[in-house]
């Protein structure tokens, strides 16, 4: 059985960015994990509530086929964290699925591990990815190798369809 990681902001994640490709993934038979900050009660931008079973700093890219890194204005916590950008590094070293939607592609650029790569955002942080060398495509989701990026809530459901398509291969 393949497992996914998606980490989320405890306060202020993006509520369809996390549950429609959660929903997606399982109905592919993938095993979800959600991990922030704290394991206790989460709250999404619009309400959602949800309670995650792993901690940040307890992420490690062995245990997972992929990690994603959930948007909304609470993932700006992850923007600049060490703990985050080697998460990233660690996925991206062992060849497995990196993947970040909206404000939490900026994640991933800043890791550093987008240089040179096709990548889509949020579209108020294009400067941002332009700036840490992503070729930025502004499409609503976008692949290139292990890296799947995504615009926004609207491509919530299309981007976990990529990440699960891919884990399927």
């Amino acid at each position: 059985m393949k497992k996914v990681v998606m980490i989320i902001a405890q306060e202020g994640f993006r509520d369809e960015e996390l549950l429609h490709p959660k929903v997606v993934l399982e109905k592919a038979g993938v095993k979800v994990d959600i991990a922030s900050t704290a394991v206790k009660q989460a709250k999404g931008k619009l309400g959602a509530i949800v309670v995650p079973n792993k901690l940040v700093s307890d992420v490690k890219a062995l245990d997972y086929d992929a990690v994603i890194f959930v948007g909304g204005p609470g993932c700006i916590q992850y923007w600049h964290d060490k703990t985050a950008h080697s998460i990233v590094k660690d996925f991206s070293a062992s060849n497995k699925i990196t993947a970040g939607i909206c404000s939490g592609a900026v994640i991933l650029a800043n890791a550093g591990v987008l240089m040179g790569k096709k990548a889509t955002s949020f579209p108020g942080d294009r400067q941002a990815m332009i700036d840490m060398g992503v070729n930025y495509t502004a499409k609503a989701v976008e692949a290139d190798g292990n890296f799947i990026t995504a615009d926004g809530p609207a491509s919530a459901t299309v981007f976990g369809e990529k990440i699960a398509e891919k884990l399927s291969k």
